[in-house]
């Protein structure tokens, strides 16, 4: 019934929008030469106004407002105006400024890892052969196909632990138990030096690995075979080659894929939830803002933490298509 719901949604929502084309198409068409080329333009770009006007722009001034009322659902009170209340509530608690940090450490450790990893793995690729460099990138990049739900129930079967006493059909504590001879580990609730939150960023890491390699391959491959051929007429060794010649000229690409996988992991939802539900101090902003809205019933407090969520997005997003844009300039 869901996919069937869904599936009308965007059937509707698709001929909600030939329809406001062609019927704006139609009365274009009926003015003067001088009038039809000056709105044509407007004509298509009218139907994406509307809906990001309605999905987009709405429901985030909607959001802004509500971070500033207080709300009971479980009480069934009505929404009265707090002013800044919810965002003080949010920056005195110890357990928000943990989520913050959280963040920042998933912020400084997985676009790092997944470009490091990436371009590492993408300029090995480059020296095999042809056969085995598609078979390699196909292997690396699969995890992308599979959600970031389905990757966490993978990833339960390494990290999971069975009591002492039962058998360790979990991967890391068969191993554990098996070579120190010790008892299992709860690995997942261990939060001393976020060791636990670690054990979930290569998860993530992992599933975007394959994003950072396709990119930085074709970036590599894109290179001119000249400047290559220059640094080694000067003299220049592999190494020094790949970092004075090769990365320089990759470099565009390589920020716009930490920005992408920067904005996934400050958007970072699923695989927290899967694996701890934001317990143990995993929690991130994400899964604060759905415990807020579900389990505390607090809209008001739940639209504060998206508001937060946005202004720590929004300039990256920014960045993104500045970059993208000067980058169009140059080719």
């Amino acid at each position: 019934m869901a996919i069937l719901s869904a599936l009308l949604s965007v059937v509707l929502g698709l001929a909600v929008s030939f329809l406001i084309f062609f019927s704006l198409n139609w009365l274009v068409e009926r003015t003067n030469d001088k009038w039809k080329a000056r709105l044509l333009p407007y004509v298509f770009l009218f139907p994406v106004i509307i809906l990001v006007s309605v999905f987009l722009l709405y429901p985030a001034i909607r959001t802004f407002v509500e971070s500033f009322m207080e709300q009971s659902q479980r009480r069934g009170e009505g929404a009265t105006f707090v002013g800044l209340d919810n965002y003080i509530d949010l920056f005195t608690s110890s357990s928000f400024i943990g989520i913050l940090l959280n963040n920042l450490l998933w912020v400084l450790v997985v676009p790092a890892g997944a470009v490091l990893i990436g371009l590492l793995v993408a300029v090995l690729t480059d020296k095999l052969g042809k056969k085995r460099e598609t078979t390699f990138k196909a292997m690396i990049f699969l995890p992308m196909a599979i959600s970031g739900v389905a990757a966490a129930v993978t990833w339960r079967f390494i990290y999971f632990y069975a009591p002492p006493g039962n058998p360790q059909i979990y991967l890391l504590n068969a191993i554990w138990t098996s070579v120190t001879g010790q008892d299992p580990v709860p690995w997942l609730t261990l939060d001393a030096g976020r060791l636990n939150s670690f054990l979930i960023m290569f998860i993530a890491i992992w599933l975007q690995v394959g994003f950072a390699m396709v990119l930085l391959s074709a970036a590599i491959k894109g290179v001119p075979e000249e400047t290559i051929e220059a640094g080694r007429l000067d003299g220049a060794g592999e190494r020094k080659l790949f970092f004075s010649v090769i990365v320089p000229q990759i470099r565009g690409t390589i920020l716009a894929v930490f920005v992408t996988i920067t904005i996934f992991v400050m958007k970072i939802f699923d695989i927290i939830y899967a694996m701890t539900g934001g317990q143990y101090n995993t929690s991130v902003l994400a899964v604060d803002f759905y415990n807020q809205l579900f389990s505390f019933q607090n809209p008001g407090k739940a639209a504060a933490v998206v508001v937060v969520l946005m202004i720590a997005v929004v300039p990256l997003i920014v960045y993104q298509v500045r970059s993208y844009k000067s980058q169009e300039e140059l080719r």
